[in-house]
């Protein structure tokens, strides 16, 4: 991925792929002819993001901790050229305090705006990708608007990382390292294209898989590198810690937020209670004997079905729910646990879930270098930066009849 003849090290061949190459499994080719000295000019700068939850797959994978894990994977990407190597829990913080605080708002005018309830999690990319192909605009307005941590991490990179280094968005081309394939259509998505610069948010998707295969390909020793950070002057030990992933997803930040925010209640711990599998769990938070907020997760194709059926119906209870496409949540992603055989691979699903459980939980609020792109980057927690660079829009067009189910 190097230019062999530059004299600069972080200096590679400029990448000419389409949109629609740039999200296949394939690696982009950058052993391209290269001139005998290079015009930085004319190249792309390669940046990375990795998803935490791909971070316990490459523990798992290399029998480590994940910050140990974390500097080897971004030792191996820089030794293949790529110039940054970003840890995307930033774009998780940013997406989780989106949502809490549409939810906050969503209840307080149930009444006066109509599917403000229940609200559904927009984190995964198959979740909405089902939702806007098959079930249409009865279920769309309910989907929250905040962009999922992938496209956040787009809008990062593309415009406040790239006017920090003095650069225009089509002068980076960004991947993404993730757990599941939903991710790449994601990337195409029309709404995460800037037309001005000709550039996507993310240009290119790679599952933890993938990433994996070129390492096996290559079998090669690297040092190992500490992950970049979007500011650039952070000390090397704050750059990667345990706090880098947390253990649990959208839903207990956003119960816990309400219950403190609705009904001023400070919420310790959570007792889940399965339903129909353990893949359908609800809470609950009552108040003078009265159910006053009840949440649900909801993984997989089959319990989405049966969640969406009861909306229907007009028989829902849930102010909010967690809905992923997997069963059993991201880590669970075909991107990570599938077998050349197509089947989940159940003992590396385990170690996952046993990394990803030691990592320390820190709550979105208390990370810093979120407050300070609020006013650096956003203008403000309320501004309309806020709207433009971390929330989307969904097509509320009623489904076609004669579309394909899509399964997971």
């Amino acid at each position: 991925m190097k230019c062999e003849n530059c004299t600069k090290k972080e200096c590679i061949k400029k990448t000419n792929i389409d949109d629609q190459q740039s999200v296949t499994p394939d690696t982009p080719d950058f052993n391209s002819e290269h001139e005998e000295k290079c015009d930085t000019s004319a190249h792309k700068v390669l940046a990375v993001s990795i998803c935490p939850q791909s971070l316990p797959y490459f523990a798992a994978k290399f029998n480590l901790s994940v910050t140990d894990a974390s500097k080897r994977l971004c030792g191996f990407l820089k030794s293949l050229g790529v110039h940054y190597v970003f840890d995307s829990t930033i774009a998780v913080d940013f997406s989780i305090l989106e949502s809490q605080k549409e939810f906050i708002h969503r209840y307080r005018h149930q009444k006066q705006e109509e599917h403000s309830l229940p609200m559904f999690a927009s984190a995964c990319p198959g979740w909405i990708r089902y939702a806007e192909r098959v079930l249409g605009n009865p279920v769309t307005p309910h989907i929250c608007t905040a962009k999922s941590p992938q496209q956040i991490m787009g809008s990062l990179v593309k415009d406040y990382f790239a006017r920090q280094q003095n650069l225009s968005p089509d002068k980076i081309f960004h991947i993404i390292v993730a757990p599941c394939y939903d991710k790449k259509l994601e990337a195409l998505r029309e709404d995460f294209y800037t037309a001005s610069y000709n550039s996507h948010d993310v240009d290119c998707v790679l599952t933890s898989g993938e990433i994996i295969q070129i390492m096996e390909q290559k079998k090669e020793f690297v040092k190992e590198a500490v992950v970049d950070n979007l500011f650039g002057e952070i000390k090397e030990e704050d750059t990667v810690s345990d706090g880098a992933t947390r253990s649990d997803g959208y839903l207990e930040y956003i119960f816990k937020y309400a219950a403190r925010e609705l009904f001023d209640m400070d919420i310790k711990e959570i007792t889940y209670r399965a339903l129909k599998n353990k893949d359908f769990q609800e809470i609950t938070l009552e108040k003078n004997g009265e159910i006053v907020l009840r949440f649900a997760a909801a993984y997989g194709f089959r319990n989405i079905q049966n969640m969406i059926l009861k909306l229907k119906k007009g028989k829902f209870p849930y102010h909010f729910v967690e809905v992923l496409a997997c069963p059993g949540g991201c880590l669970n992603g075909k991107g990570q646990t599938q077998t050349e055989d197509g089947k989940p691979d159940k003992a590396l699903l385990r170690r996952m879930e046993e990394v990803y459980a030691e990592i320390p939980v820190q709550l979105p609020e208390t990370n810093t270098h979120v407050q300070r792109l609020y006013q650096e980057w956003l203008n403000g927690t309320d501004s309309p930066k806020v709207l433009e660079a971390l929330h989307t829009t969904y097509s509320t067009a009623e489904p076609p009849t004669d579309n394909m189910d899509i399964k997971w």
